[in-house]
């Protein structure tokens, strides 16, 4: 071993290799804080590695296979986890875990000691680290590792949930005639009767905040339905801590509770992660290869703008969201309340990343009126800038191939042949929101955060009622058009220069093809 580690710091003394995409300038923000981080500071790095052999291109036709033929075949070898953690040791960091199946090796030593190791800088903004420059490798790692991250610790993506508010206060389930309690909802969009999600496991996966059991308890009282046992679970040491109903305790209660009224005798785990790109992704991933939960479906209600995301990230993300779509797990993510500007303010249309990737169903948002429990209209929900769906064409992921007969447009700003979203949506406007219950507080929210639980209880449903996963659903979705009802009016126009998308029949790129209401006819 040491002989190796030897022949290894040798090769490391070559000429370092460019992690392509692993850096992006900072936003220029006049309020920041520039300084210089503590070097003796202990940090975690999370490397990446290849895989043995390339998953089948082209996601038309996912091939589901077991766990067991994966890791044999497309997880990580030994040996190049052998060599990072040489090259590792030798630079006096030290390694915390190795996943084969997860292709990753986390790290820990000093910042100063991981600078030297990647031949990169960080300086501190604010109270947070970020990267001054793209990481390197040796080369002879350089088709070995795919990423690495935990340089930069700053907030990698925001919650997609709204509290519905008149005058600036909080409306109360009373107050607020046309919200719904999950189940209602499922009743009016025709959801599967007669299944639980029985033998399922939701995963949920949370950057923030936490849930207290006194208030699942009594929420499922109010629905009279037994509560759903759920499940927290730490990644990089974050963990189930809840605080004030106006923290993102928010969006963990909205997104089990949702989960938990449309499939309430699935295991909800909820995998609790620092909010930066490093613990998002290893959340993900943990999810994704949880052999004891085994997790059928992930909801995901976490996102930023494409923009804010380096190339690495993206790549490594979707990578992420590809395995679980080979294993036949379903990832259900929402895609941004912020319509078509995504949050931004430079004119131009965004969208959402992570619901961006083409293996993610991404959940865009409508707002309903129902009369005599009969759903009356539904619209695009836009009700202001920052209360809005999101959806639009990635400029960074091409038109997937089974959005061919689609007639995604080009992106509006750089006429970018590029993958649309969202593919599906549901009720998503906190005016006609969800009923739930957040610190014993009773909130009203919105948000297409909480369209990604509601898909993700459903399809639990469906894996039971078909005893086998549904898995990567969109070439069905796709192929079959007929399995969601259309919204035609409204647009998700969000911009300065007021541009965006506009619905209309068939799919869109606010909608997708609709609410999923039928999806039993293809399969």
């Amino acid at each position: 071993m040491w002989k190796e580690i030897q022949n290894l710091l040798q090769m490391s003394e070559q000429s370092n290799h460019k992690l392509e995409g692993s850096f992006i300038p900072l936003p220029a923000k006049k309020n920041d804080k520039m300084g210089t981080p503590d070097p003796g500071e202990i940090i975690e790095v999370t490397v990446r590695l290849r895989r043995k052999k390339e998953l089948p291109t082209g996601v038309k036709k996912v091939k589901v296979m077991s766990r067991k033929n994966y890791q044999k075949n497309y997880a990580s070898s030994q040996k190049d986890a052998d060599k990072v953690e040489a090259f590792a040791h030798g630079h006096g960091l030290t390694t915390v875990e190795v996943s084969l199946p997860r292709r990753s090796v986390i790290l820990k030593g000093t910042l100063s000691d991981f600078e030297n190791a990647f031949n990169t800088s960080v300086q501190k903004v604010d109270n947070f680290r970020a990267l001054t420059s793209e990481v390197q490798v040796p080369k002879s790692l350089s088709n070995v590792i795919t990423g690495v991250f935990g340089f930069d610790n700053r907030p990698a993506a925001r919650p997609m949930f709204q509290v519905a508010k008149k005058n600036g206060k909080i409306v109360s389930h009373a107050a607020s005639p046309q919200s719904f309690y999950p189940n209602q909802l499922a009743k009016l969009y025709g959801f599967p009767t007669k299944v639980t999600g029985k033998g399922e496991c939701i995963g949920i996966i949370e950057l923030g905040g936490g849930f207290r059991q006194v208030d699942i308890t009594n929420y499922f009282k109010s629905l009279k339905i037994a509560a759903p046992a759920v499940k927290a679970i730490s990644i990089d040491g974050a963990t189930n801590s809840p605080t004030t109903a106006d923290s993102a305790d928010g969006e963990v209660m909205l997104d089990i509770e949702v989960a938990g009224a449309i499939a309430n005798q699935a295991l909800i785990a909820v995998y609790f992660a620092p909010n930066t790109d490093k613990g998002f992704l290893d959340a993900i991933t943990t999810a994704v290869h949880d052999a004891n939960n085994k997790p059928s479906v992930i909801s995901i209600s976490w996102g930023a703008a494409e923009v804010n995301w380096t190339p690495q990230a993206m790549d490594n993300f979707n990578e992420a969201f590809k395995t679980a779509a080979a294993l036949g797990v379903t990832i259900c993510v929402a895609a941004g309340d912020s319509g078509s500007a995504d949050g931004e303010t430079d004119g131009k249309v965004h969208v959402d990343f992570p619901s961006s990737s083409p293996y993610a169903l991404a959940c865009g948002g409508t707002s309903l009126k129902v009369s005599k429990n009969k759903i009356s209209s539904e619209t695009v929900w836009n009700d202001a800038a920052d209360s809005a769906s999101g959806g639009g064409v990635s400029t960074y992921f091409p038109l997937a191939d089974y959005q061919a007969k689609a007639k995604v447009p080009l992106e509006i700003d750089t006429k970018f042949k590029g993958r649309g979203f969202p593919d599906v949506a549901a009720d998503a406007d906190p005016n006609t929101g969800y009923k739930v219950l957040v610190d014993g507080q009773q909130l009203v929210i919105g948000g297409t955060s909480a369209v990604a639980p509601l898909m993700a209880g459903l399809v639990a449903l469906f894996n039971e009622k078909y005893n086998k996963p549904v898995g990567f659903i969109h070439p069905q979705i796709y192929a079959n058009p007929a399995l969601c009802r259309d919204i035609t009016s409204g647009n998700n126009k969000t911009t300065t220069a007021n541009t965006g998308y506009v619905a209309g029949p068939g799919w869109d790129a606010c909608t997708g093809w609709g609410v999923l209401f039928n999806l039993a006819a293809g399969t």
